[in-house]
């Protein structure tokens, strides 16, 4: 999804975190992929050293995997979940494209 990387637009992803009642923390850890994620007790820990980019990237990656109760979230919340949740399920049309080339067979 392109978004913007700005701090209003990380605000954004934040909230919708908070209305779906899960915790967001922003801790010093050893995360391989940047982020932890404790399901049972919804808990998201995000590397604290993550720059503005990365985080607004990483909420989004998590976004497209977590369940969230869509009828908790306000309208403007809801909205941007949507839009995060469809650009998943579509890929970028170059990716697509580069992945069609690498799995054709060369004609040599």
């Amino acid at each position: 999804m392109n978004i913007k990387i700005t701090p209003n637009n990380l605000s954004k992803l934040e909230k919708i975190f908070e209305e779906a009642k899960y915790v967001l923390r922003f801790e010093k850890g050893s995360f391989l992929s940047g982020y932890c994620i404790l399901e049972h007790k919804k808990v998201v820990v995000i590397n604290k050293f993550l720059n503005l980019e990365g985080r607004i990237n990483t909420l989004i990656d998590i976004l497209t995997t977590l369940p969230l109760e869509e009828e908790a979230l306000t309208a403007e919340s809801h909205k941007l979940y949507k839009q995060i949740q469809s650009s998943k399920l579509v890929p970028n049309a170059d990716e697509a494209t580069a992945e069609d080339e690498q799995a054709a067979p060369s004609a040599e």
